[in-house]
């Protein structure tokens, strides 16, 4: 993004305060980036992006970081997943035959998709900084699951799924209606599927997050 004007910055969304301090130490105090607080769950995260772009400011980037649940196949814990999709995989109906998306519906999308050259530079920056991460699309769930047949099912509705959050698609669809450029960047802290709270490392997802962070920077605003 070196063609990018001097004063164009990047506004980072997190859903907690654990994960905003996070990306703040990632990004040692880089004044290119705000970070902002969004809510858990989507609706939140769109409502309070959309206001955040709407108060002002040269934004040529929105990201939603933060730790997230991965699926051990692709994003195991301790690693790090890229989004090329936020896909919101419980938005639609249940049918006779089984869920229909929205997008089948013809009522809206599900899907939204991350700018692509952004997703790919990061991803082989964390990889040339020693970090393991994983490309593909993350989940959004207002209700995160919690069974290995919930786990199965949003698995098979969205394949090459690497990740579930709650915000990433809210984030998403205000930077869509701001006509601006997403990523979503998560750090793994648990297996998707049943919760064994026990297992969770949010402490060890919470460093990568800002090791992360500190990658980013140099990505999106060389």
């Amino acid at each position: 993004m070196s063609e990018m004007n001097k004063r164009a910055r990047v506004l980072v969304m997190t859903a907690v305060e654990a994960e905003r301090d996070a990306v703040v130490r990632g990004l040692g105090g880089d004044p290119r980036f705000e970070v902002q607080l969004c809510g858990v769950g989507p609706a939140s995260a769109a409502a309070r992006t959309a206001a955040a772009l709407a108060a002002g400011g040269d934004w040529a980037l929105v990201v939603s970081a933060g730790i997230a649940g991965g699926y051990p196949a692709h994003a195991p814990v301790g690693t790090l997943a890229v989004g090329t999709w936020a896909a919101a995989a419980d938005l639609g109906v249940e049918t006779a035959d089984g869920f229909a998306s929205v997008d089948e519906l013809g009522f809206g999308a599900s899907r939204l998709a991350a700018n692509a050259p952004l997703a790919e530079a990061l991803l082989q920056a964390l990889a040339a900084a020693g970090l393991t991460a994983a490309a593909g699309p993350i989940v959004t769930a207002a209700t995160a699951t919690g069974t290995a047949a919930t786990a199965a099912e949003r698995a098979d509705r969205v394949p090459g799924a690497v990740a579930e959050g709650m915000e990433g698609f809210g984030v998403a669809t205000a930077a869509a209606y701001a006509d601006k450029p997403f990523l979503e960047l998560r750090a793994i802290s648990n297996a998707v599927g049943p919760r064994d709270r026990d297992a969770w490392r949010i402490g060890d997802a919470l460093a990568a997050l800002a090791a992360a962070c500190n990658i980013l920077k140099e990505v999106v605003l060389p």
